[in-house]
C-alpha cells in the first residue's frame, strides 16, 4: 500500500530547532515582562511655564530727594572806595652793628650747672660696699653681707605668723618669694612678693616693711639703690 505523506513534510525532523526557538522567545518575554516599568503620569506633570509672569517685575518706588536751595550771594562790595592819605611819619630804626672789637672785655654772668643724679641700681651680690644692717658694721664685705642676710632672716621668722597657712587650709611646705629694694637713703622700698595666697603675699609685705632703716650701700663712694630678694619658707604643721 503506498504511503500517502511526504516523507520531506516530516514535522519532528526539525523539533529541536523548534523547541530551542521557542524557549529563547518565552525566556525574552519573561524577562521582558518581569523589567516593565510603569510610571504614574502625575509624578511626570510638570506643568506648564508661564513666561509672562516671570518676566514682571515690582518696581521699587524711590523717593526724590530735593536738595537744599543754594546759600544766598554774598554783599557787593560797595561801588565808592574812600582813599586815606597817610601823613603819618615813620621813624627809621637803626641797626647798630654787633660786631666787638678783640681788645673790647666782655663780662659772662656765672653759670650755675645743676647736677643730674641717677638713680643706679647695683645688685647685691656685687655692690663695692653693701647696706649696713644695724648691728653688722664691723668687718669685710662679705661678713656684712653674710651678717644682714642671717639678721633679716631672723627678723622674718620671728615676725612672720606662719598659723594664718592653717587658717588658709593650706597644707605641707609654703615658700613665698619676697623682693624689695633698699634706697640711697637706707630705707626699704619697692616691697613685692609671691606665695600661694593672697593673704600669705600681704603678711610678707606688713613684715618687710618693718625692717629697720640701714646704712645705704655705695658704688665708687656714692650711695646706689640695692635690690634684694628674700625667700621665705616654713612648714605648716597638721
Amino acid at each position: 500500500m503506498e504511503s500517502k505523506k511526504n516523507p520531506k513534510a516530516d514535522v519532528s525532523r526539525n523539533g529541536s530547532i523548534y523547541f530551542a526557538v521557542g524557549l529563547a522567545l518565552m525566556l525574552f518575554l519573561t524577562y521582558s515582562t518581569l523589567n516593565w516599568k510603569t510610571y504614574d503620569k502625575s509624578d511626570i506633570d510638570i506643568g506648564k511655564l508661564n513666561l509672562d509672569n516671570e518676566l514682571e517685575e515690582e518696581i521699587p518706588i524711590i523717593e526724590q530727594v530735593i536738595p537744599p536751595p543754594p546759600p544766598p550771594p554774598p554783599p557787593a562790595a560797595p561801588e565808592v572806595i574812600e582813599v586815606v592819605e597817610d601823613e603819618e611819619e615813620v621813624e627809621e630804626t637803626v641797626i647798630e652793628s654787633t660786631e666787638t672789637d678783640q681788645d673790647e672785655e666782655i663780662e659772662v654772668e656765672e653759670i650755675e650747672v645743676e647736677e643730674f643724679v641717677e638713680d643706679v641700681e647695683v645688685p647685691f651680690a656685687v655692690i663695692e660696699n653693701v647696706p649696713e644692717y644695724p648691728g653688722c658694721e664691723r668687718g669685710s664685705n662679705a661678713e656684712k653681707r653674710k651678717c644682714m642676710s642671717d639678721k633679716i632672716a631672723k627678723f622674718v621668722q620671728r615676725k612672720f605668723n606662719t598659723d594664718l597657712a592653717g587658717d588658709l587650709g593650706l597644707s605641707g611646705r609654703q615658700r613665698i618669694s619676697v623682693i624689695f629694694k633698699i634706697d640711697k637713703n637706707g630705707n626699704v622700698v619697692g616691697v613685692r612678693s609671691r606665695a600661694p595666697h593672697p593673704r600669705l603675699e600681704k603678711e610678707a609685705a606688713r613684715v618687710i616693711n618693718m625692717l629697720p632703716k640701714m646704712k645705704p650701700g655705695r658704688q665708687r663712694g656714692k650711695p646706689v639703690i640695692v635690690p634684694y630678694s628674700l625667700p621665705i619658707t616654713f612648714q605648716v604643721q597638721d
